[in-house]
């Protein structure tokens, strides 16, 4: 069992694209030619000099020639190959995450993940973060679209405050997408619950505002941000450009409709929204944004808050458009749940016509929706299963996470989503 387990060991260094087997090589030829010339050597000494007869046992001369060759030899493989496996041990060790004790599946899973599909996540709050953090498990090139039209909590009272763009979902994101969420990821997403000032603030909302005093820019803060974290990805926002988002809602008792300004006064309305919309309504997408989705093998669209998480990105005109001219794949991935305050009573297809309101038809090519219904939401929950009643062509899998059955369990999305892109690769 032993000498198996150490032969697949050895085996994953031999994995194509690892960028090891042609350095070992040479390594072994520099390793050949210094044997060489000592053997020259060697031989000079041998037949020139007079040894006494212990030597004649420790030389081995009392085996054939042959096989002290090959004896030795061998010997050698061996040492080097021993020695070459604990080296990069040492080395791969301290550059890898914690706890990581096969560092030849390690660097290949890094490899694989390097060379992965370029996507691109557009969203915000709880959903967007929890589809990055499967999404890490699959590729490295991730960009993930924020909005910056939240005004609620200390995100809220940092903006009012400092003017600075709301950090929170974009601390959300950097959590999700760190190499290893582990003490210091906590640390970041650490709330303080008490303190003249600091009741409710997120120290990485703080660190994200303390960086862009420091460096100057709002897009500078997030790339420090993501460096202390080792983020997996980028994280851009739709746009700089300081928005409010507003909508018009139908009010039951009276029949009129009524217009909500600010990002978390909107579901508290009372009512069925009809649209929303930003103030100003001609906003400026982030060049880099633009550039992402251009550049983009999948673009996946939500899952998120309807209204007041994916359409502010969707409402900066500049991102509809790149969207519409790229090649990419399109996924809109409909929430698991209907959300109290925006989506009471939506089936699947009543979130594709609010889509298709603000944005138009044909933005994306396939909807993928969870098809399992059977898990039991507790009642303290707003919320209640979206029901698959829709014309529209559709994707649907299991994609609950058993603990909170009313979000997407991050592996099954992101593992959905690499097959359907996988199948769309080979059909096109």
């Amino acid at each position: 069992m032993w000498r198996s387990w150490q032969k697949s060991k050895i085996s994953k260094w031999l994995y194509p694209g690892l960028g090891v087997k042609r350095w070992v090589i040479l390594f072994m030829a520099g390793i050949t030619f210094m044997g060489l010339g000592f053997a020259y050597l060697l031989k000079d000494i041998y037949e020139s000099w007079t040894f006494p007869p212990i030597f004649y046992y420790l030389t081995l001369q009392f085996i054939d020639r042959v096989w002290r060759a090959v004896l030795f030899f061998g010997l050698g493989v061996l040492a080097i190959g021993f020695s070459l496996m604990q080296l990069a041990r040492s080395i791969f060790s301290a550059l890898l995450p914690s706890g990581t004790n096969d560092v030849a599946e390690a660097l290949y899973q890094r490899r694989r993940r390097s060379r992965g599909p370029k996507v691109v996540a557009i969203g915000g709050g709880h959903g967007l973060s929890t589809l990055l953090r499967g999404l890490k498990e699959f590729t490295d090139n991730i960009v993930a679209i924020v909005t910056v039209a939240d005004d609620g909590g200390s995100s809220g009272r940092l903006r009012r405050d400092l003017g600075v763009p709301p950090p929170g979902d974009f601390r959300n994101c950097i959590a999700a997408l760190a190499d290893d969420e582990a003490l210091l990821t906590k640390l970041f997403q650490y709330r303080f619950g008490k303190g003249a000032g600091l009741d409710g603030h997120s120290l990485g909302n703080l660190l994200i505002t303390a960086l862009v005093e420091i460096t100057g820019s709002f897009e500078r803060a997030l790339l420090e941000s993501s460096r202390v974290l080792a983020v997996q990805g980028r994280i851009f926002p739709s746009t700089l450009d300081n928005v409010v988002l507003c909508a018009e809602v139908h009010e039951p008792e009276t029949g009129n409709i009524g217009q909500v300004e600010g990002e978390c006064r909107i579901p508290k309305a009372g009512g069925t929204i009809e649209r929303v919309f930003l103030k100003p309504s001609r906003v400026r997408a982030y060049p880099g944004t633009v550039r992402a989705i251009l550049e983009a093998d999948i673009i996946i669209i939500g899952p998120g808050s309807l209204f007041t998480s994916i359409m502010p990105n969707l409402l900066v005109e500049d991102i509809v458009k790149a969207i519409r001219v790229s090649k990419a794949l399109k996924i809109y991935v409909c929430n698991i749940a209907t959300q109290r305050g925006e989506t009471d009573g939506f089936t699947l297809q009543d979130h594709i016509e609010a889509l298709e309101r603000h944005t138009g038809k044909g933005l994306f090519d396939i909807v993928l929706a969870n098809d399992n219904l059977d898990c039991e939401i507790p009642s303290a929950e707003p919320v209640r299963p979206v029901c698959k009643n829709s014309e529209y062509k559709i994707i649907t899998a299991d994609l609950v996470d058993r603990e909170s059955p009313w979000r997407h369990d991050p592996h099954k999305l992101a593992k959905t989503i690499m097959n359907i892109y996988q199948t769309y690769r080979k059909s096109s």
